[in-house]
This record gives C-alpha cells, structure tokens and sequence, in this order.
C-alpha cells in the first residue's frame, strides 16, 4: 500500500543533512509540502522527483523565531499537518570534565528546543479540522547506557517522555510519536567510523549486519504522519535494526567485547 501525503505541509527541523536529508526525501517521495530549518543553509539541495525541500533558517532553540517560522509557513503554505523534531546530536565529552554549559546546550537543544518547536506547532494543529502529527527522532541512547554523550542520552529519554505526555495532553487533534533510531550510515560515517573496515565492524554488531540509512527512518516518519497511523499516538517505533548483539556472546565465544567509542551512538550526524 503506498503512502499518499499529497496536499499535507511538512516541517523537518535540521532536515538538510544526513538523517534530516532523509527524512525530508521520504516526505517529497509521498507527495508532501516540506520545508526544512537548520542554522546553516545546506550545501545541497534535497530534491525528489524535480521537487525541492525549501529551506528556512531558523535556530530552533530560540521561541520567538520558532514561532515566527511555524506563522510564515501556515501564511504561505496554508497549513502545518506534520512536524518532525530531528534536529539534535552532540560530540563526544567525558561527563565528569564537560561544563555545566555544555550539559545545559545539549540538554536545550535535544529536549527543550523539540518542546518549542511542539508548542509552536500544536498551537496551528488545534485548530486545524485535520489537526496534526508530530514526531520526535530520539535515539537508543536514551534507553542504555551513553557513556561519552550522556546529556544526550539523558535528554533522549526525556524526549521519549515527553512524546508520551504530550500525546495525552494535546489528543484527539494531534497525535505525537517517538522514533528510537539506532545506529545510521550518512555521509560523515567515515569520520567516526574508522573508514570502510570500521563500518563493516559496527555492522557486524547489529542483526540486520547493516547500520540504518536515512531513508529507514524517513520511511517510519513517512508512516507515523500519515492517516495509516491514525489511531497511533504516544508510543515509541523503534528503528535499530534488531538491535546490538549483547557483549557477553563476543566473550563466551573468546572474542574481546567491541571497546566503547564516540560513534556508538547515532548523534555525530544530525544537526541543527
């Protein structure tokens, strides 16, 4: 059954680069309106099928311009019917020798700037006779241990918390989902994979022997916005593949345990 979302307006918050770009590329695939924010203008175009994604600019950590985007794209496009909060990430940093500043930015930027940006949005579906869907792109971190990236991890599961009470507070209008994405394969995999070797090690660790591709999680951002998820809302769909084999088989079969590194989570890759 194909997914039609013609005549809908999306907006993909950070949707310009890797998992964003992908995301935005399953919306135009399905017939939608998107319009992409991120800080910086992309280097490249997301298109499908001769349509473009068009670009806004917009740090979405700040409420005002956060509002001001979400009343130009109803003035201009007629309508918001779907939100997808996948801006976030963080570097690698050591809990104990990160600042208290960069704890808050990345606490803001993964959990507080997606509850502005959900406002900003519910406020426009409420009234809407369609209503609304929003989703959250969180990620395995927020449900295991993170260590290097444990704000980010902590602000993950607060995400998926969040998707939960807002889907009771702003129901029947607006439904509001969580993606738990895994491991994915952008085009910055290389950097913090350790090149082609290191890629084929990871994907060894997962099930399906392959990391996600952007496109795995637009399909299921693609599926929660539309009307065959209707009756879908505060849950969790989680995309990883089956998931990472546990330590303890590598050694039972006298294999040393993969050693914990940065890239472990899914954050490099995904920006405002």
């Amino acid at each position: 059954m194909d997914v039609s979302l013609d005549g809908t307006v999306v907006l993909v918050t950070g949707g310009v680069r890797g998992v964003g770009a992908g995301i935005s590329r399953k919306f135009l695939e399905a017939g939608a309106a998107v319009i992409a924010c991120a800080r910086r203008p992309p280097e490249r175009t997301v298109e499908y099928g001769g349509r473009t994604v068009h670009f806004e600019s917009c740090d979405i950590r700040d409420a005002t311009a956060v509002r001001d985007l979400t009343a130009r794209i109803v003035a201009e496009y007629g309508s918001l019917d779907t939100v997808v909060n996948n801006a976030g990430g963080s570097p690698f940093a050591a809990a104990a020798e990160a600042s208290a500043k960069f704890h808050a930015k990345i606490v803001e930027l993964n959990l507080l700037a997606p509850l502005l940006v959900s406002q900003a949005a519910n406020e426009i579906m409420q009234k809407q006779p369609n209503g609304g869907s929003i989703v959250m792109v969180s990620s395995v971190s927020g449900g295991r241990p993170s260590p290097g990236t444990a704000a980010y991890g902590a602000a993950k599961a607060g995400l998926d918390n969040l998707s939960a009470s807002l889907a009771v507070e702003w129901a029947p209008k607006v439904r509001i989902n969580s993606i738990v994405v895994g491991l994915v394969e952008t085009e910055l995999s290389d950097l913090h994979y350790g090149g082609p070797d290191g890629l084929g090690r990871v994907a060894n660790t997962i099930p399906m022997l392959r990391m996600a591709r952007p496109e795995d999680v637009g399909n299921a951002a693609v599926f929660l916005a539309s009307p065959l998820a209707s009756y879908i809302s505060g849950t969790t769909l989680t995309v990883h593949g089956g998931g990472e084999r546990p330590a303890f088989l590598a050694a039972a079969a006298g294999r040393e345990p993969a050693a914990v590194a940065p890239s472990t989570t899914d954050n490099t890759n995904r920006e405002n």
